[in-house]
């Protein structure tokens, strides 16, 4: 294996053997790209040399072999023996999801062999920095799976130099490329030691803003380089010179297939690029203008996906769970397309959210038919009493009484899609239901508007006895069980309550914590902290829900209201609670599979762990399930299937970190920027009513805690296992939902103001912020 070789000796194949940069400049090359003449001294060399001692102290001092020194002289001299730039290469960096941006050391203006030498062993020490060790340890990536190269390159004296993006790294906009230029080396820019010249190139121009260039770097004679004070009048980049720069960007942008961030350096009326890695953390590209119908869609996906999904929630729940199951009732209904393609992966992540167009099918025309005559047979009062379902919970049952840990491998592996295959039949009784749901709120609607008292029709469809209600008596009954017994003043929790925590679990304990479309999140059984800080919350005062059926009482008051015409009504409001129940149950009977599910994927992992294939049995979750079904038999694995599981979870880990702090989608793309006027923030108005409180901003489930009675609960999204916190909240304010979301109708039920889709309240209002909540309007002002 060879210590040293020139850069043209390398590709994009050779990451192991040239680290991440000089496999990419080396790319660069070999498709005539202007790139400065250089040498690699290789991951090779640095082996010889390491020797397992991975400390810097060691690098920056050990002797080298006379054959690396050799070797290393020689391709300097190759070079011409004047000023080189010597940088650091590691096999981890570069990479989508990756870059190592100045984590490892690069040296400018190097000048005499020795010089070169020393600084090919900082740069080997510099992978050993305390930073460039934490950054790792972030991401995931094992030490020793990490070598380093050295790139020498001939030093060029630029007049300007600076970095060019080609896609616009603030939005993400794959049609624009900006560049920054200053005065000297790009090492001002690139180290930000300078305001430069910035330029946002499309094709509908130039955008320029002048920088103010306050320090230049230039290389010294006699080696490294020197500091100046700089001036806002220098020389600007010639328009030549930008029409070339952009055309270079365009070309290795597509050459590597994705946005590129450039380091770049004008000379003698010559642009030469320095160094080409893919950009991170880039946001998705703007959606654009959406439709009504994309932003109704958009903002019910925004609350049912709080986190980014992973690869195993694209191959199993969201294809077969909830989502998947509407998109082929309302498939069934003559449309298609609503749920189809929304989630865009790159890298094998989900990076984007677009919401789509719902499109009619032939099958429209004959629909109305068709609903009108399933909604006279499917009654959804009567839904449990269905054959199907009663077929369905069996399956469950049968699947989740299997001890998953006794399974032999081959058995394991097909769990997961047994799971997925119970949901199937649930879209048969989906869509047999829902029109007889849709034609009792179309009945009451109407009744109701016909008696002037549209207003009530909100409040009329609360009251039915659901699984939600249920679940919210239980755990005030937890809560009054707790204040009794000092469940949780501290110390060992007594018996009695543990026991009814039990039962509670088992009885509802598959709901989800943060999201129903995501099989990676847990369930309450999985978090039961979750139950704990719910009861806590219902324990530390009494409920503010509301009580009576006073809607219905004054909708039979009307005068015009004959004792037949109340009976009809009260049978019409009785006709559109079940529909309303049948909606909210069968979300809570369907989500039953679910659990199973992560079990199985997770004691997959805990055993690829046990074989040395994942650090965690969560790591499963970067894989997909048919990866997962490809696998044999664990133990039989050959090294190279092995290195590739390995490999395809630690690079989908770093992706996936790299857009931790990117949005799946612009809130201001689903939820236009309203006129505020003295408001703080404004959304749509889901519950009406004016109450004022302090704010509490609770961003997920462990922060439940939090909410003490008479807060204005501040959230980015809800879900039912959100609902006991109604009970204690003034109000609710949203990012996300609409008016037919679950905040908005459990907030009806519990009779509090809502403001929804507000698209940044959790990051406008602050903890103990005293607010006005108008969910009339929808408006959030300032308390006086």
């Amino acid at each position: 294996m060879k210590l040293v070789a020139s850069l043209d000796a390398f590709g994009r194949e050779d990451l192991a053997m040239a680290g991440g940069k000089g496999a990419n400049l080396g790319e660069l090359v070999r498709n005539g790209f202007p790139v400065p003449r250089g040498f690699v001294v290789t991951t090779h060399a640095y082996d010889v040399i390491a020797q397992g001692h991975g400390t810097r102290a060691y690098l920056e001092q050990v002797e080298l072999p006379d054959e690396l020194r050799e070797a290393i002289a020689g391709g300097y001299a190759a070079l011409g023996g004047g000023p080189v730039a010597v940088r650091s290469s590691a096999t981890a960096e570069d990479l989508p999801g990756a870059a190592f941006a100045g984590q490892q050391d690069t040296y400018l203006n190097v000048v005499g062999e020795q010089a070169v030498l020393d600084a090919v062993r900082r740069c080997w020490g510099s992978l050993w920095t305390d930073r460039a060790v934490a950054y790792r340890a972030r991401l995931g990536i094992d030490d020793s799976e990490v070598r380093i190269a050295v790139v020498v390159q001939s030093m060029v004296e630029a007049e300007l130099a600076g970095v060019m993006f080609t896609a616009n790294p603030v939005t993400g906009d794959r049609a624009q490329l900006v560049v920054d230029a200053s005065s000297g080396l790009g090492e001002a820019v690139v180290s930000g030691l300078v305001t430069p010249d910035h330029y946002v190139i499309s094709d509908a121009g130039t955008a320029f803003t002048p920088g103010r260039r306050e320090v230049v770097i230039r290389g010294a004679a006699d080696g490294g380089v020197t500091r100046e004070t700089g001036s806002a009048a220098q020389e600007r980049l010639p328009d030549a010179a930008l029409g070339e720069l952009v055309r270079l960007g365009k070309e290795v942008a597509a050459h590597f297939g994705r946005p590129q961030d450039i380091e770049w350096a004008y000379a003698g009326g010559r642009v030469q690029l320095l160094q080409a890695r893919p950009m991170t953390a880039l946001p998705p590209p703007p959606v654009g203008r959406l439709n009504p119908a994309q932003r109704r869609i958009a903002a019910v996906l925004m609350e049912y996906l709080p986190e980014r999904p992973y690869p195993i929630d694209m191959t199993t729940w969201i294809p077969y769970g909830p989502v998947g199951l509407m998109a082929r009732v309302v498939a069934g209904f003559g449309m298609t397309g609503v749920f189809e393609g929304f989630l865009r992966e790159e890298d094998g992540v989900v990076y984007q959210l677009v919401p789509q167009s719902p499109r009619p099918t032939r099958k429209l025309p004959a629909v109305p038919f068709s609903l009108l005559a399933r909604a006279r047979k499917f009654d959804p009062a009567r839904w449990t009493e269905d054959p199907r379902f009663h077929a369905y919970l069996a399956g469950v049952r049968e699947l989740a009484a299997r001890d998953l840990a006794e399974l032999p491998w081959a058995e394991l592996v097909r769990v997961p899609r047994q799971a997925l295959d119970l949901v199937g039949p649930v879209t048969g009784l989906r869509a047999d239901y829902l029109p007889g749901t849709g034609l009792a709120l179309l009945r009451l609607l109407v009744a109701v508007k016909l008696l002037g008292r549209g207003r009530l029709f909100g409040d009329l469809l609360h009251g039915a006895r659901t699984r939600t209600t249920d679940a919210n008596q239980a755990l005030e009954r937890l809560a009054e069980l707790a204040r009794r017994t000092g469940a949780l003043d501290g110390g060992p929790r007594p018996a009695e309550f543990e026991e009814e925590l039990r039962a509670f679990l088992a009885e509802y304990g598959h709901r989800e914590t943060s999201s129903p479309i995501l099989v990676t999140t847990p369930t309450w059984s999985d978090a039961p902290g979750t139950v704990i800080d719910l009861i806590k919350v219902l324990a530390a005062g009494p409920p503010a829900r509301k009580d009576g059926d006073d809607a219905l009482d004054r909708l039979l008051r009307h005068p015009w209201l004959t004792a037949g015409g109340r009976a009809r009504m009260r049978r019409r409001v009785e006709a559109a609670r079940a529909g309303v129940a049948f909606r909210e149950d069968s979300h809570f009977f369907f989500m039953m599979p679910q659990p199973i599910l992560r079990r199985s994927l997770l004691e997959i992992g805990r055993r690829l762990r046990g074989q040395g294939l994942l650090d965690r049995p969560e790591d499963v979750f970067h894989l997909r399930l048919p990866e997962l079904e490809a696998i044999g038999e664990v133990t039989a694995m050959a090294g190279a299937d092995r290195e590739r599981l390995r490999e395809a979870v630690r690079a989908r880990a770093a992706k996936r970190q790299e857009l931790s702090g990117v949005r799946l989608i612009d809130p201001a793309a689903v939820f236009p920027v309203r006129e505020t006027g003295d408001a703080l923030v404004t959304g749509s108005p889901a519950s009406g009513g004016v109450t004022t409180g302090p704010v509490k901003v609770i961003r997920e489930p462990s922060e439940f805690a939090k909410l003490e009675s008479g807060d204005v609960l501040v959230c980015p999204y809800t879900n039912p296992s959100w609902t006991p916190l109604f009970q204690l909240a003034s109000a609710v304010v949203v990012d996300a939902g609409g008016a037919a979301s679950h905040a908005a109708i459990v907030a009806r039920e519990y009779g509090i103001p809502a403001v929804m889709g507000t698209g940044k309240a959790t990051s406008v209002l602050a903890d103990g912020q005293p607010v006005t909540v108008n969910g009339d309007t929808g408006h959030v002002t300032r308390a006086l």
